[in-house]
C-alpha cells in the first residue's frame, strides 16, 4: 500500500462523523410547514401562549415570502417534504449515562463526554429536534451562569427571555428566520451576570440523524455589563441520498464593557442545506468575536453579522469555508456602525476544489453618525483546480467621511514553484498542497482552543483527499 492509500485510509478511519444510527423516534410530527404542525410543537413541548402566538406569526411570514433568487440555488428545497420535529428521547438528560445506548454512543464517537470532562465549563447536546444532555459545571453555576436550553428558559426565566428573544433577528428578518421562529426546537440560552468571566468555553453540539429531517435551534446569549463568555458549537449529519434542512437562528446580546465569543465548527454531510442567521448586538465598549469555519453542506449561506449600537463598541469576525465537487459555500460578515468610535475587522479566508464553489458576500454599513470609525476587510480566496470557482460580493456604504476604511481582496492558486519546492524536500504532490492549504488557514485556525485546532487540521486533509461525503 502507498503512503498516499494509507493516508487516506488512516483519516478515513478518524473521521467520526460519517456515519448513521438507527431512526428510532418516540414522536415524529407529519411532514411540511403548516400551522398544524406548529400546535404540534408547541403542544409537545408545553410552551406559554406568547410562545405559541410567536410560532404562527413566524409561519405567516415564511409563507408570504419568496424562496431568495440572489446567492446559493435554493430551487430544489420541498418544504413539504421535511419533518420540522424528531422527538428523541422523552426529557433532557443531567449525564450521559442516562442516554439511550446508540444516542450515547453517537457522542461517545464525537468526543464530546471527553471534552467535557477535560476543558469545557458546560455541555449541551442535541439529537434531531430536541436536546437531550445539558449540563454545567457546578463551579460555574454558582456565579449565576444561567447555561439550558431555550425550552426550559422560557418557563423557568420567561421575563429574560421575552426581554431579549427576537429582539435582535425578527420574525420576519428573512425566509428562514421566519421559518425557524415558527418550527425552532432545542438551542442554548445563556445568561452571563455582571462583571462574570466563563473562562472555559461552553459547548453545544448539534447532530442530524433523521432523513429529510430539518433541525431548527435557536440560540440566546445574552452577557451582562463587564462580562465574558466563550461559546463552541459543532454540527454533524451523515450522508443521505434525501437532503436535510438546517435553519438555525442565534442572538446575542452584549451589554456595555462584555465581551462574547462565538465559534462555530461546522461538518455537515453534502446533503444539507445549511442556511442560518446569526447577528449580534453590541452595546458600549463591547466586543463580539465571530470565528466561523464551514465544511460539508450542499449548500452553505451564512453571514454572522454584528451591529455596533454603542460608542467603542467592537467586532471581529474571521470566516473560512472549504467547497468541495457539487458544493456552494456562500458565507461571508455583516457589520453596521451606528456609534461612534467602533471598529470591525473582518477576515475571510476561502478554499475552493474539485469543482466547488465559493462566494464571498459582505456588508460594511458605516451610519451619518459613527464617526471616527475604523473598518477593516481582507478576503483571500484560494484555488485548487480549473474547475473549481471564487466570487467576491462586497458591498460599502460610508455615510460619513470621518471614517478609516481598508478593503483588500486576493485571489490566487497554489503556484508550482511552490509544489516543487515542497516535492524536492520528500514530500509527495498531495502533501504539498496539504501544508500549503493548512499555511493559507493558519492565521484563523490559530484562534481555535487546541483540540479544535487538531480536528481542523484532520478536516482540512479528509476534504483535500476527497473522502468526506
Amino acid at each position: 500500500m502507498s503512503s498516499q492509500a494509507r493516508l487516506k485510509k488512516k483519516f478515513s478511519q478518524n473521521y467520526r462523523y460519517g456515519f448513521a444510527d438507527p431512526e428510532r423516534a418516540l414522536f415524529r410530527s407529519p411532514k411540511g410547514a403548516t400551522h398544524d404542525v406548529v400546535d404540534i410543537i408547541s403542544g409537545q413541548k408545553k410552551e406559554p401562549a406568547w410562545v405559541r402566538e410567536r410560532r404562527h406569526q413566524g409561519l405567516d411570514f415564511f409563507l408570504g415570502r419568496p424562496v431568495p433568487a440572489w446567492g446559493a440555488d435554493l430551487s430544489e428545497i420541498d418544504f413539504d417534504d421535511i419533518y420540522y420535529y424528531i422527538r428523541p428521547v422523552e426529557r433532557t438528560m443531567m449525564s450521559w449515562k442516562q442516554l439511550p445506548s446508540t444516542i450515547k454512543q453517537t457522542f461517545n464517537r464525537l468526543r464530546i463526554p471527553q471534552y467535557e470532562r477535560e476543558f469545557l465549563a458546560g455541555v449541551g447536546a442535541q439529537y434531531d429536534s430536541e436536546n437531550v444532555y445539558h449540563h454545567i459545571a457546578d463551579k460555574i453555576k454558582e456565579t449565576g451562569v444561567i447555561f439550558t436550553d431555550v425550552e426550559t428558559a422560557c418557563k423557568k426565566y420567561p421575563s429574560l427571555v421575552k426581554k431579549y428573544f427576537g429582539t435582535v433577528i425578527s420574525a420576519n428578518d428573512n425566509k428562514f428566520a421566519a421559518l425557524n421562529t415558527a418550527m425552532w426546537s432545542g438551542g442554548s440560552f445563556i445568561y452571563v451576570p455582571k462583571g462574570v468571566r466563563v473562562d472555559l468555553p461552553l459547548q453545544a453540539y448539534f447532530r442530524i440523524n433523521a432523513k429529510n429531517m430539518g433541525q431548527f435551534e435557536r440560540t440566546l446569549i445574552i452577557a451582562d455589563e463587564g462580562s465574558f463568555v466563550h461559546y463552541v458549537e459543532g454540527c454533524s449529519a451523515p450522508v443521505y441520498v434525501a437532503s436535510s434542512l438546517h435553519g438555525a437562528v442565534v442572538e446575542i446580546v452584549a451589554l456595555k464593557n462584555s465581551r462574547v465569543r462565538y465559534t462555530t465548527v461546522q461538518n455537515w454531510s453534502k446533503n444539507v442545506y445549511n442556511l442560518v442567521t446569526k447577528r449580534a448586538h453590541a452595546h458600549e465598549n463591547a466586543i463580539v468575536e465571530w470565528v466561523d469555519f464551514n465544511f460539508g453542506a450542499k449548500v452553505t449561506m451564512k453571514y454572522p453579522a454584528v451591529f455596533l449600537l454603542g460608542e467603542g463598541a467592537r467586532a471581529d469576525i474571521l470566516s473560512m469555508a472549504f467547497a468541495g465537487a457539487r458544493q456552494h459555500q456562500d458565507a461571508g460578515a455583516k457589520v453596521t456602525h451606528v456609534a461612534p468610535n467602533t471598529s470591525s475587522r473582518i477576515i475571510s479566508k476561502s478554499i475552493s476544489a474539485y469543482g466547488g464553489r465559493t462566494s464571498y458576500r459582505g456588508l460594511v454599513y458605516v451610519g451619518p453618525k459613527a464617526l471616527n470609525s475604523r473598518v477593516s476587510v481582507r478576503c483571500d480566496a484560494l484555488i485548487l483546480d480549473k474547475k473549481s470557482r471564487s466570487d467576491t460580493y462586497p458591498t460599502m456604504k460610508i455615510m460619513t467621511n470621518d471614517a478609516n476604511i481598508e478593503h483588500e481582496a486576493t485571489v490566487s492558486r497554489i503556484g508550482e514553484d511552490q509544489l516543487f519546492y515542497l516535492q524536492s524536500r520528500g514530500l509527495s504532490r498531495e502533501q504539498a498542497e496539504v501544508l500549503l492549504v493548512n499555511g493559507f488557514i493558519e492565521p484563523l485556525v490559530k484562534e481555535l482552543p487546541m483540540e479544535y485546532a487538531v480536528e481542523m487540521n484532520r478536516l482540512i486533509e479528509l476534504e483535500m483527499e476527497g473522502s468526506v461525503g
